[in-house]
């Protein structure tokens, strides 16, 4: 099978991550392929008027062809930074010319401010960085904006978080053409330590919490995580401080702006969200790894936070092949 040509349109004021990161995937693809002559992918930097580019930071990137020369190409990509935050009417209008003809349309980060004010996100949902999720959706009202997932998908256009997201999309598209092992092969290359569901928040519970206030409960938080299929009520966890269970639920509301027995649900349906989608395990195991009594827990659990039941949840984001983990006692 010929390689698949992947195109990076380049400008200045991109962010290095949101081009080094897929560039090195897709050729990492390369480097880990059983195939010597024939790569699965190769990645070309495209300017305007093939001119070299300054990105974030002052690195200078020298590229392959002009955007004017490219044609029909399978995935044209187009990174984020503040050289996209506000869209340069040049690059829109080449991406207006490009965008239809490219079998997968992708952006990193802000550029898709980039594919919105060239119309090609009109209609469609589409993420961006967190941070820029609010200014998408007032400047380009037709854009179904979703505020949450790390990529999107729809109707092959592809659209991604911020920075590391864009190397989620890589693999995410790698495992599309050429199956989840050669993904996974390409993960460990580049050491990232999974391949993230593009469904997946782009700032989990913890992280949240992390970010609000001192770090007293610090301890205590990442015994959350590592144990939760243990005894994580109020009263046990106050115990590890230690302190009386009312001053600990004080504390930690005052902390991390949410109650204990809230934080320790959100955590728990996180880490359930990744075992439904990348494990064939059934309900009542993922419901017990993860500290619920039962799978009728879990799904009072998952409708709360997440307005679904778990099966519901699988159905919608489950990974082909995933794979079965090993058993709990």
């Amino acid at each position: 099978m010929p390689p698949r040509e992947v195109v990076m349109f380049l400008f200045d004021g991109a962010q290095p991550l949101d081009v080094t990161g897929p560039y090195d995937a897709f050729n990492g693809a390369a480097r880990v392929s059983s195939s010597l002559t024939d790569p699965p992918y190769v990645v070309r930097i495209a300017t305007i008027g093939g001119r070299p580019v300054r990105l974030v930071g002052g690195l200078m990137v020298v590229p392959d062809l002009d955007i004017d020369d490219v044609g029909r190409t399978d995935i044209l990509l187009v990174p984020g930074g503040p050289g996209a935050e506000t869209p340069d009417p040049e690059v829109a209008q080449r991406l207006r010319r490009l965008g239809p003809d490219a079998r997968r349309l992708t952006s990193v980060c802000t550029g898709a401010l980039l594919l919105a004010e060239a119309g090609l996100l009109d209609g469609k949902r589409a993420t961006t960085h967190w941070s820029f999720c609010g200014h998408l959706a007032r400047e380009y009202p037709e854009v179904k904006v979703q505020r949450y997932p790390i990529f999107v998908e729809d109707d092959g256009v592809f659209t991604s978080a911020g920075v590391t997201a864009g190397i989620d999309l890589a693999l995410a598209l790698i495992e599309q053409d050429h199956g989840r092992e050669l993904a996974l092969q390409v993960a460990r290359l580049l050491v990232v330590f999974v391949r993230r569901p593009g469904h997946q928040a782009q700032i989990s519970t913890q992280l949240t919490v992390q970010s609000n206030g001192p770090a007293r409960l610090g301890d205590v938080r990442a015994w959350i995580a590592d144990h939760l299929d243990d005894d994580l009520s109020v009263t046990a966890l106050a115990e590890r401080m230690p302190m009386s269970p009312r001053n600990f639920a004080r504390l930690f509301l005052s902390e991390t702006g949410t109650s204990p027995g809230r934080y320790v649900e959100r955590v728990r349906v996180e880490a359930a969200q990744r075992m439904l989608t990348d494990t064939r395990d059934n309900v009542d195991l993922i419901a017990r790894s993860c500290g619920w009594g039962s799978s009728e827990a879990m799904r009072r659990a998952f409708t709360r936070t997440l307005g679904e039941s778990p099966a519901g949840y699988r159905l919608r984001h489950s990974t082909p092949g995933s794979r079965r983990s090993t058993p709990v006692a």
